[in-house]
């Protein structure tokens, strides 16, 4: 007997690819751990930051496709951290909000990965970011005591919660303090970074001039006013703390090594080469051409394209903070492009000898033919693009609020430069990562590829 025949399901068309388009960003101030923001927690600040971008772009009652962010340092009450931020701002109770964590890497994350939605069709617009407090961070009980108020919480009797703390040691009252070491290895960004740092022969000089330009390009952009419309006064701050206007080579000369001091090689990394714990927040937002256009909102620049890498660091084939080095040649061979494409190049300052490690490691004929798999040295890029209104040394970096700052100012920049020449502009962003992680991402001014990027999926 014949089967009878299936009905012919009905053909969803293919999709389409449209621009995910960067309309602006916010954030607060960057506060000194300990500081200005000593008594604010990662909701109160990524909720300032949300509205500040509600109320410069008039998003009041509006429903956003989604807000996705995170932190690095969150209390156990904090699970749904976002979407609590979503509810104590003005956008409307019916917007999505979700977090996610990739360590310094969040913010940036989650640009992509709102980015990605829209591109799809999947979302009208997004708000991406990241916040965190190393002055509210969360503090761990100890294991015995843990243990104790789980077992006295599910006790049925007062006996029975009794004998629980019964079991509880003196010895069990020391909390577990916050730690920024690696869990695998114990050692610090800074140590890591320092293995690092030697292992490419960086310089303590070239190290305090990365610092010196970032503290004198991010005072200058103030100066300007290219912050005006980035940055939401909060707490009394109108700039970030760290910032240090008068700073000279000379007085970064004079700092003692911080890190890296029980290496065999010269300790070349102090305090004022290396980003100080930091707290705050940022967002941008991002929607489709239409959503944007529909509501006369100005659009910067668009998303191109994000690539994320993991190194081996914890057996030493590869420093801590390298994984960037990896992703971008993946990034710029899928898009066709070199660093001779790129107007802007945003390299997240954990530390200044990151920034050169990085560029030294891709300037590097050997290692890029045995680690990176490619024909020879994948290239050097013009340091006058790096970096240009400074980064994470002047600014701070309060981890998974950095992605945010970065694509904000990069945003901005590319779109100015292409009102000045006419013509399409670039920038490249990379943020490394704690855990051997980095991610990369490729933005492009407003104007280009308004037509290309609407095609269809094959």
């Amino acid at each position: 007997m014949a089967l009878p025949s299936s009905p012919t399901p009905h053909q969803v068309p293919p999709t389409r690819l449209t621009d995910a388009v960067i309309v602006g960003g916010n954030r607060i101030p960057f506060a000194r751990a300990g500081g200005k923001y000593a008594h604010v927690s990662n909701q109160d600040m990524f909720t300032a930051a949300l509205e500040g971008l509600v109320a410069r772009f008039g998003l009041q009652g509006e429903r956003i496709g989604e807000v996705v962010g995170g932190s690095v340092l969150k209390h156990s009450r904090d699970f749904n951290l976002v979407r609590e931020c979503v509810l104590g701002s003005s956008l409307s109770p019916q917007t999505p909000a979700y977090d996610l964590q990739q360590a310094c890497a969040t913010g940036l994350e989650a640009v992509i990965s709102t980015s990605n939605k829209i591109r799809l069709g999947q979302l009208d617009s997004a708000i991406a970011g990241g916040t965190d407090s190393i002055s509210d961070a969360p503090i761990a009980l100890s294991e015995g005591l843990r243990r104790a108020i789980l077992k006295a919480s599910h006790a049925k009797t007062l006996g029975a919660r009794v004998k629980a703390f019964a079991a509880v040691r003196p010895a069990d009252f020391t909390p577990a303090a916050p730690s920024t070491g690696e869990p695998r290895t114990g050692l610090s960004m800074g140590e890591h970074q320092a293995i690092t740092t030697a292992r490419w022969g960086v310089t303590r000089e070239a190290q305090d001039q990365i610092a010196f330009n970032s503290h004198h390009g991010l005072a200058d952009a103030y100066d300007s006013g290219f912050f005006d419309d980035l940055v939401t006064p909060y707490k009394g701050l109108t700039r970030d703390q760290n910032l240090r206007a008068d700073t000279t080579l000379e007085k970064l000369g004079t700092l003692k090594p911080a890190f890296g001091t029980s290496l065999s090689a010269p300790a070349t990394m102090t305090a004022g080469n290396s980003t100080p714990l930091t707290d705050g927040a940022s967002v941008v937002l991002l929607g489709s051409r239409a959503w944007a256009e529909a509501r006369d909102l100005p659009v910067l620049a668009r998303v191109v394209d994000g690539e994320s890498a993991a190194v081996d660091y914890v057996h030493g084939r590869e420093g801590l903070l390298m994984a960037p080095v990896h992703a971008v040649p993946r990034l710029l061979a899928r898009n066709g492009l070199t660093f001779e494409d790129f107007d802007f190049f945003e390299i997240h300052e954990a530390f200044a000898s990151t920034v050169l490690s990085t560029l030294a490691a891709w300037a590097d004929d050997e290692y890029c033919r045995t680690e990176l798999g490619l024909d020879g040295a994948f290239g050097t890029l013009d340091r006058s693009k790096l970096n240009v209104h400074g980064s994470s040394l002047a600014a701070g970096h309060p981890f998974a609020a950095t992605g945010g700052r970065i694509v904000a100012t990069a945003a901005k920049l590319v779109a100015a430069k292409a009102a000045e020449t006419g013509r399409v502009s670039r920038a490249l962003i990379s943020v490394c990562a704690a855990g051997g992680l980095g991610v990369a991402a490729i933005i492009e001014s407003a104007a280009a590829g308004a037509e290309s990027t609407e095609e269809a999926t094959k």
